[in-house]
């Protein structure tokens, strides 16, 4: 099953990848359009997975901010969302 990220009418993930934790699909980074990504200074904690960090999106002039999250550094637990991008705040996932 093929699930796709999108925002503004626009695709910027498309992966037959995915891991969902928590009901949220995690992209693996190469099927991210990480062109339209642009690093916030947000973190957030989350005690089994440890810190998540922050991406705003930019596209065509209009931004979405803190849209996405990923964890650099993931707890031993949550380690198979290392390398992966999960969106959130308006961005639509789609599974096909």
């Amino acid at each position: 099953m093929a699930v796709e990220a999108i925002w503004n009418d626009q695709v910027i993930a498309h992966s037959e990848k995915t891991v969902v934790v928590e009901g949220n699909h995690y992209f693996p980074r190469d099927d991210v359009d990480t062109s339209v990504l642009e690093k916030s200074a947000t973190t957030s904690e989350c005690p089994w997975k440890g810190t998540a960090h922050y991406y705003s999106i930019d596209l065509d002039g209009e931004r979405n901010e803190d849209a996405a999250w990923y964890y650099p550094d993931p707890k031993p637990e949550a380690e198979k969302i290392r390398g992966h991008i999960a969106f959130w705040n308006g961005v639509e996932i789609v599974e096909e």
